[in-house]
C-alpha cells in the first residue's frame, strides 16, 4: 500500500501510521458503515485524531485512501494467483474474489463515488490498475484457450460487479452457482 505522493518521502513510523489507520478504517466501514467515527478509527488504530488528519484532513480523503488500497490489494492478487495456479484456475480464483469484494465493499465505493468526480487521479489510478490485472488474467487464460478470445477486461469487470451487485443479499451458495454460470459462459467452446 502507497500513501499518496506528497513529493518527499514519508518517514517510517508516519508510513506505519499511515498504514495502521487505513487498515483500521477497512475493518471499521465493514463494519460500521462509511459514517463509521473517526475517533473510533483512530482510536482502534492506536493513533491520536490529530494524526488522522494529519494523514487524512476529510473522511472523504480516508475513504478514497481505503478504496485504493484494496483495488491495489485486489489487482496484486491477479500475479500472486497467475503465479501460483494455471491460468484458468488463476482466472477462476480472481473472478469469485472480485465477486466477493464487490459484495463486501459496495457500500463504500458507492459512497466515494457519489462524492467525486471520476476523473480524479484515484479513480483513474484504480480503473488503469483493476483494468491491468483482468487483462493480465484473461491474456493467461486465453494463450491456453481456457477463456473465449472476445472478452475484454472491461467486460470481466462489468461480470464481477454485476453478480456482486446481483448478489448481495443472497446465500454464498447462490453467489458461487451465479459465477460458476459465468465462468461456464466465458470458457472457449471447442
Amino acid at each position: 500500500m502507497e500513501a499518496p505522493s506528497t513529493g518527499k518521502p514519508m518517514r517510517a513510523d508516519a508510513r506505519r501510521n499511515y498504514e495502521r489507520i487505513v487498515s483500521t478504517a477497512q475493518q471499521a466501514f465493514t463494519e460500521l458503515g462509511p459514517d463509521a467515527a473517526l475517533e473510533e478509527i483512530a482510536r482502534r488504530a492506536g493513533v491520536g485524531i490529530g494524526t488522522l488528519y494529519r494523514h487524512f484532513p476529510s473522511r472523504e480523503v480516508l475513504i478514497e485512501a481505503v478504496y485504493r488500497s484494496n483495488i491495489e490489494a485486489l489487482s496484486a492478487r491477479a500475479g500472486v494467483l497467475l503465479e501460483t495456479h494455471s491460468p484458468e484456475t488463476a482466472f477462476e480464483y480472481w473472478l469469485r474474489e472480485h465477486v466477493a469484494w464487490v459484495r463486501l465493499n459496495r457500500v463504500l465505493a458507492t459512497t466515494l463515488k457519489a462524492g467525486m468526480d471520476r476523473n480524479t487521479p484515484t479513480f483513474q489510478l484504480c480503473r488503469t490498475v483493476i483494468t491491468a490485472a483482468a487483462a493480465q488474467l484473461l491474456d493467461a487464460a486465453r494463450a491456453v484457450d481456457a477463456i473465449r478470445p472476445d472478452i475484454e477486461a472491461a467486460d470481466l469487470l462489468r461480470l464481477a460487479h454485476g453478480i456482486g451487485i446481483a448478489c448481495e443479499s443472497t446465500t454464498p451458495e447462490a453467489t458461487e452457482r451465479m459465477v460458476a454460470v459465468t465462468i461456464a459462459g466465458l470458457r472457449s467452446r471447442d
